[in-house]
């Protein structure tokens, strides 16, 4: 029987290598030129739709799978199987937290472990479930922190986005060229930044700003990361909507090379009848969809897509040039190779090889050490943190949920998670820890007298605790709606607690940025965390008892106020959003963050300070602890443009790096410009212009400490591609 069963094994691959679209010796336009070929005008419309099937052929293709911050095959958003419980995998913070690292090869990590978890599940035949085309990152800006969703965005600014873009990119789809691990699709293009009418607004904005600001993390991760995947967005862009957008074809696909995946988001093709309005029914849509580039729908579309082209909307050409984009990325993850050729194909299907990586030690590592990265210390007065265990017989811990790791809306399941009260619990034994959820204000002020020290958590629930589009909160927000205000209902807990006990310490676990201005005048110290993390408690601890030095920086601007910001559908950033373009000083600066060391910055550096359009010039910056203890800082180069022809950002950030020093050390940190990343969009050319000009760079560790400064005369203009 055993012989029988390798006999049928390998006929069964010698058929398969039997068809041209098989033969790995043949070129990839070759292999899919044979397979579209073989395929039926049906089997082609049916290939448009998510974990596709030609069974005549042996072909099966990966169907899509959520992952922001680890693989969501469960999770609050019901991304599991169904009718089966829930799958566990590795669970990060939020990308708001991941973007608060500022740590590109933290990133890369993170990304190889998704990818490895996305082939384990998609590949074992136990699970055979989920998919290895990922939807992750999530590349918006978040230019408003009333955005709902501004949990799944790394930042506001382009560079630093687009950096932490490439890394998860590279790590999620390996090393090699020819095979990927797993598939990034980006999400979402573009300027999908509203909630509250997502699906009929118009983003609207000119070409300079598409070029400069909106598109550049997409671009960087085409262009840089290597994706071949892109989600378009519900939204319009200057009113025709992203799924039937030219810019699809006209600059991603031309310019910037995706000639991969573009699928349209849950729904859009019945939005796009419905709310857009743009067709009276889905036949004109899915037909306009296909001609724009769409080659997957989120939707239901078979029976319209084939009417229209029984109909003549869409031809079969059209078809097969949308396939053809789309059958690329499926050739790199292996699914049109014989057996034995695709070097990841053993993943999950050798079970007794090698542990599972949710189960992994080295998995709840690389998630408490994101934790800890993640957390930024917004104050600290008079060293109130870290604390001493060794002095404190009585510790309050106060605030809901703190005996709870809250998901959101697209987490996984955690195979485990530890809560705040349970890493505080663990990391003072000899204290005596007292717990409140803060619903009985004098309950919890009593406990907080009692105690040397009392933590007060606050902060948003990720999913508003409630359902779809509902936030009863007017602070809160998630997917489906947007905040209605930036003030911390919960502060008034927090003015209560300290009230009872002047050494308290607030924990700001949220999503986005809150207005806390009471509390940045009143409260000793603030740490910020956001949500989600399946190590929290532990990640908090080793910030509060001073096992790490905390060096999160914030990725987004904290304005002082709700009079601080424009118009949400103000698409603009010139009108004043983002601390590119701020009139007024916020509450706490992009970039911003404390340490429990301090640093200092000497000789800012120029390799030369004339430079030609087409040159180079390095940067380098010395940057010395002068604290007593060793610590992480990110540098920070901006850059200031002093005698441009055209408005520009008053700061712009265009390197960064996070370094560890001992205490007493020095090291000197090197950048590399060039004046081709100074260009500005000429909108009349429709090129990139490098102007003749000088250029101020500084550097530090926040947008508003920028302590070393030098002048870079660009001599001589041009035309170049950033």
């Amino acid at each position: 029987m055993f012989f029988a069963v390798l006999i049928l094994a390998a006929l069964k691959a010698d058929a398969q290598v039997e068809y041209p679209f098989r033969n790995p010796k043949l070129s990839d336009e070759v292999r899919i030129a044979d397979l579209l070929k073989r395929l039926t005008l049906q089997e082609k419309v049916d290939l448009m739709g998510g974990n596709a099937k030609v069974p005549r052929l042996h072909l099966a293709l990966s169907d899509e799978a959520e992952g922001l911050h680890g693989l969501a095959l469960g999770g609050p958003g019901g991304w599991g199987p169904r009718g089966r419980p829930p799958l566990p995998t590795t669970t990060f913070p939020q990308e708001k937290g991941l973007g608060a690292t500022w740590d590109p090869a933290l990133m890369k990590k993170i990304g190889a472990l998704e990818g490895e978890e996305a082939r384990y599940y998609y590949q074992n035949p136990a699970f055979d479930f989920g998919g290895i085309v990922v939807r992750a990152p999530n590349v918006d800006l978040s230019r408003d922190p009333r955005w709902g969703r501004t949990e799944e965005s790394m930042g506001e600014d382009p560079y630093l986005v687009g950096t932490m873009t490439v890394a998860f990119i590279q790590g999620l789809q390996g090393p090699d060229s020819k095979h990927w691990q797993a598939a990034s699709l980006m999400k979402h293009f573009l300027a999908n930044e509203n909630e509250d009418g997502r699906s009929y607004t118009s983003s609207n904005f000119d070409d300079r700003l598409f070029r400069e600001y909106y598109s550049v993390p997409f671009r960087m991760g085409f262009e840089q990361g290597g994706s071949r995947a892109v989600m378009a967005a519900y939204n319009s862009w200057n009113g025709t909507p992203m799924m039937i957008n030219p810019v699809l074809k006209e600059v991603m696909l031309k310019e910037w090379g995706n000639n991969g995946i573009i699928c349209t988001d849950g729904g859009a093709l019945g939005l796009l009848i419905t709310d857009h309005k743009s067709f009276p029914d889905k036949e004109r849509g899915s037909a306009a969809g296909v001609k724009a580039g769409i080659n997957r729908f989120l939707d239901d579309f078979q029976p319209e897509l084939t009417k229209a082209l029984s109909e003549g909307l869409v031809t079969e050409a059209d078809m097969d040039a949308a396939l053809r984009n789309m059958l690329r990325v499926h050739l790199l993850l292996g699914e049109l190779d014989p057996p034995g050729v695709d070097p990841y194909a053993k993943i999950g299907r050798e079970q007794k090889a090698k542990l599972a990586s949710w189960g992994r030690t080295s998995s709840r590592e690389l998630v408490r050490q994101a934790t800890d990265e993640s957390i930024v210390l917004l104050k600290n007065e008079n060293h109130a943190l870290p604390l001493d265990r060794t002095k404190l017989k009585t510790i309050a811990v106060i605030g809901p949920w703190t005996n709870e790791v809250l998901l959101d809306w697209y987490s996984g399941t955690p195979p485990s998670s530890v809560s705040i009260a349970q890493g505080i619990k663990e990391a003072a034994p000899e204290a005596r820890v007292l717990f409140s959820d803060g619903s009985d204000v004098v309950e919890a002020q009593s406990l907080a007298r009692e105690a040397d020290v009392a933590i007060v958590v606050v902060g948003n629930h990720p999913t508003c605790n409630a359902g779809w589009a509902r936030c009863p909160i007017p602070s809160n927000g998630k997917e489906g709606i947007d905040r209605k205000t930036l003030v911390l209902e919960q502060e008034d807990l927090v003015k209560q607690i300290l009230s009872a006990n002047p050494h308290t310490i607030e924990v700001l676990r949220s999503s986005f940025p809150y207005a806390i201005t009471w509390s940045r005048d009143k409260v000793p110290a603030i740490l910020h965390m956001t949500h989600n993390s399946e190590e929290e408690g532990h990640g908090l601890a080793d910030v509060l008892f001073g096992e790490y030095s905390p060096a999160g920086r914030l990725n987004q601007t904290w304005p002082e106020s709700d009079a601080q910001l424009p118009p949400i559908t103000d698409y603009n950033i010139r009108h004043g959003s983002t601390y590119m373009y701020a009139k007024q000083k916020p509450l706490y600066a992009f970039g911003y963050g404390l340490s429990y060391t301090t640093f200092t910055y000497e000789d800012l550096s120029l390799s030369s300070h004339n430079v030609n359009a087409d040159g180079e010039v390095r940067v380098s910056v010395k940057v010395k602890n002068t604290g007593n203890r060793a610590g992480d800082e990110v540098v920070q180069i901006y850059v200031q443009h002093l005698g441009s022809a055209v408005e520009r950002p008053q700061l712009e950030l265009k390197a960064f790096e996070r370094i560890h020093i001992e205490s007493g050390a020095s090291r000197n940190v090197v950048f590399n410009l060039k004046p081709r990343d100074l260009a500005y969009w000429d909108e009349a050319g429709h090129v990139w212009c490098i102007e003749k000009e000088s250029i101020r760079v500084l550097a530090g560790g926040s947008s508003d400490k920028l302590p070393v400064q030098a002048t870079l005369h660009v001599e001589n203009t041009g035309e170049n591609k950033p």
